[in-house]
């Protein structure tokens, strides 16, 4: 069943990224890639909401948190994952493994981007 779900919450989650994304670029020009910050921003407020509300206030089934967690901020963007994972480090008193994981996966990301590319678009 959690399959199921995350598939359907990543569905709906892609679809609202596209249209925030697109509405963010259709205000703002595209100079500067505002519609993912906007998306990454979002998400990741929507998941310390979430995750904040369900440890303090709140009884999320984990169908709740797979739908709304995984699957509606995992399809709208995977960043409120990252962040998430870094404030529990944060929180856990691990903080070299927590920027280790902040600056790695940038860095990491953006150097596997670079060789995929190069590589890609060699000729």
């Amino acid at each position: 069943m959690n399959i199921l779900l995350i598939a359907i919450g990543g569905a709906v989650g892609s679809v609202c990224r596209y249209l925030v994304t697109s509405a963010v670029l259709r205000a703002l020009g595209t100079l500067f890639p505002a519609g993912t910050f906007a998306v990454n921003v979002i998400g990741c407020f929507a998941f310390g909401l979430i995750t904040g509300l369900a440890q303090e206030r709140v009884n999320l089934t984990p169908d709740m948190r797979a739908l709304l967690l995984a699957g509606v901020l995992g399809g709208f963007t995977t960043f409120s994952s990252y962040m998430n994972e870094s404030v529990v480090l944060v929180r856990q008193g691990q903080f070299l493994w927590a920027g280790l994981n902040l600056g790695g996966q940038v860095v990491t990301g953006f150097v596997a981007f670079w060789i995929a590319f190069s590589v890609a678009s060699w000729r």
